[in-house]
């Protein structure tokens, strides 16, 4: 009766240490773990006539915000002239844009030049 319960008792514990084992080997199925989303995306305030800041180096398909925290209108327009232009932004107004290509990013307003 001893016996029995002893090997009982050992098949038992080699189940579980295989099971706990087992937990931590890679999954076969293509199963990748999710990768946590970044901090967050990059914002810029337009604020005393000023861009904060004044320019941003962002990788391939970050999505930065500008919004204007001034009273009076601006344009988010970048130096190139080409890649981004908000058009004219009332006060508390806001501006995004996806970058399609790593890079630094200059702007200014059309507006107040």
């Amino acid at each position: 009766m001893k016996k029995t319960f002893f090997l009982k008792r050992i098949i038992l514990i080699c189940i579980i240490v295989v099971t706990v084992a087992s937990c931590g080997k890679s999954n076969k199925s293509g199963y990748t773990t999710p990768t946590p989303p970044a901090s967050s995306a990059p914002e810029v305030s337009i604020y005393n006539m000023a861009f904060s800041p004044a320019s941003l180096t962002v990788a391939k398909g970050t999505t930065v915000k500008w919004t204007n925290n001034d009273s009076y209108p601006h344009t988010v327009t970048s130096n190139d002239g080409t890649t981004f232009n908000s058009n004219s932004m009332a006060a508390a107004g806001t501006f995004s844009y996806t970058a399609n290509v790593a890079g630094t990013f200059n702007y200014h307003c059309t507006i107040h030049g």
